[in-house]
């Protein structure tokens, strides 16, 4: 094959949806893989539209068996997996003594087993090729700090952090990588929601609470979904061969590490 694959989950909107984009704007062909069929259809059909090949996977990272069947789905349609992007996830905001279990067990189960079954199935496919593999993880600035009301969600991302760590020194000695993106403030439906929360437990205007992390933002502006698909793009690239075990942050400039 010419073409390399890649699998991206939460592919319909937001990050996973730029990733997608500049993936297959990389010369990737793209499996995209979604909870909602229709919103990883579009993003495909647009791809499709634009001279690019793309396949869209209905699969809820929660569940290992639909992210181990989107592998399988992705290997049947275009023969092979290169690129395994595990960008599913959601936010939670609540203070932690406020945080429901239900709520807790519910960003465990997506943000945490979702991208340990998205490194199982992804190494498991790569060992069966016997060919190099790049695992990219969705972790986050919260998992480099804890932050206020977001507490839970800060707790799986740096958990993610772990995984992609342990996974990068279990997997090198089979020529994959294992690397995770570490977004800021990016402007998408899920920070439309943390700022909703957020107006709600500070009684603030709507808006107030995402103005006050972007003014905290060194290059002077709220981070696009297109800013964190630049930093995949190169993950994804053989310019990244020889990095593994990283979380890279791209914030514009809010944390320093």
């Amino acid at each position: 094959m010419t073409k390399k694959i890649a699998l991206i989950t939460g592919a319909g909107q937001g990050i996973g949806a730029g990733i997608a984009y500049q993936l297959a704007d990389d010369g990737f062909v793209v499996s995209l893989a979604g909870r909602h069929l229709e919103k990883v259809q579009k993003v495909a059909d647009e791809i499709n539209g634009k001279g690019g090949e793309a396949f869209a996977i209905e699969a809820d990272v929660q569940y290992r068996a639909q992210i181990f069947e989107a592998v399988e789905k992705t290997v049947e349609h275009f023969g092979q997996l290169d690129v395994f992007v595990n960008n599913a996830g959601i936010a939670h905001v609540a203070p932690i003594v406020d945080t429901t279990e239900e709520d807790f067990a519910r960003l465990l189960d997506i943000n945490v087993k979702g991208t340990m079954y998205g490194i199982q199935a992804a190494a498991k496919q790569f060992k069966k090729q016997k060919t190099p593999g790049k695992i990219i993880n969705a972790s986050s600035i919260a998992g480099h700090e804890g932050f206020e009301l977001l507490g839970a969600y800060s707790a799986t991302k740096f958990a993610i952090r772990a995984l992609t760590q342990a996974a990068a020194k279990e997997l090198a000695q089979d020529k994959i990588t294992v690397n995770a993106y570490c977004p800021g403030i990016v402007l998408t439906p899920m920070w439309d929601e943390i700022d909703a929360a957020m107006s709600k437990l500070h009684d603030v205007p709507l808006g107030a609470s995402l103005k006050q992390y972007v003014d905290g933002i060194a290059l002077g502006r709220g981070e696009e979904p297109a800013d964190v698909a630049n930093l995949v793009s190169f993950l994804a690239s053989d310019k990244a061969n020889y990095i593994t075990g990283q979380a890279i942050l791209v914030d514009g400039g809010i944390k320093y590490v």
